[in-house]
């Protein structure tokens, strides 16, 4: 598998300036940015988790942490953004909608599930949400770079 397999050189230019620097932060330099990125692009395009993904990306924590934080800080929302108003200005996005009004019934015993049954909500929804979560935001030790507990 080739790490080129994930992003173009074309696609990675324009998604890197959107990205921020570590230039001027305390701590450890970030590690390479494309290659990190690409591991989380890899990650979430096949579907494993995230000990499962090559080596050839980077230790998965480092994949983990960076995703986390850029979910928290909003930065993905800002890629979103940005390239959605690319695509729009370059007449590549329909924004045409259509409603579906399918009706399918829950099963009786579906009525009465609690809804405080599972885990934290999955990680890639934006940050806007995931600090309206019904859970409330993250504990403060929780959004710092821990790795989820196993």
């Amino acid at each position: 598998m080739s790490r080129r397999a994930v992003l173009t050189d074309a696609q990675w230019d324009r998604l890197e300036p959107l990205l921020p620097s570590s230039d001027g932060m305390p701590g450890r330099p970030f590690a390479d940015h494309r290659r990190v990125i690409e591991g989380i692009i890899y990650r979430f395009r096949c579907g494993r988790a995230w000990r499962d993904v090559p080596v050839e990306f980077g230790p998965w924590q480092t994949l983990w942490k960076r995703h986390r934080r850029y979910c928290g800080d909003g930065t993905w929302d800002h890629v979103l953004a940005a390239l959605l108003a690319d695509a729009d200005s370059a007449g590549l996005v329909d924004w045409a909608v259509s409603v579906d009004s399918t009706i399918i019934r829950a099963h009786q015993h579906a009525a009465t599930l609690q809804r405080d049954t599972g885990g934290r909500i999955e990680l890639q929804e934006s940050a806007d949400r995931a600090t309206r979560s019904r859970l409330g935001p993250l504990p403060r030790r929780a959004r710092h770079e821990d790795p989820p507990a196993r």
